[in-house]
């Protein structure tokens, strides 16, 4: 990268971004999951306020492509067989 393209991002930072709040993140915190092929969905809060954790969104998603049939079941390409 040129010295002059560095200039150029640089220029673009806003001025109300206070750089010194940045402190603590940890860098790589999800890049295991990542890894692992985890998918991170942001449930809207009325949703999240049923479902607190993966296994609650797990069971009533797989509940519903048993409800659904088989006919289904295979287009999201899960893996799960409805009976």
């Amino acid at each position: 990268m040129s010295n002059n393209t560095y200039k150029e991002m640089d220029d673009e930072l806003r001025p109300e971004y206070d750089l010194s709040r940045l402190k603590g993140g940890v860098k790589g915190k999800y890049v295991s999951k990542y890894k692992e092929g985890t998918n991170l969905i942001l449930l809207a809060p009325d949703v999240a306020e049923v479902f607190n954790d993966n296994e609650s969104v797990n069971d009533a998603l797989r509940l519903l492509i048993k409800i659904a049939g088989k006919k289904y079941a295979g287009a999201a390409g899960s893996g799960v067989q409805a009976d």
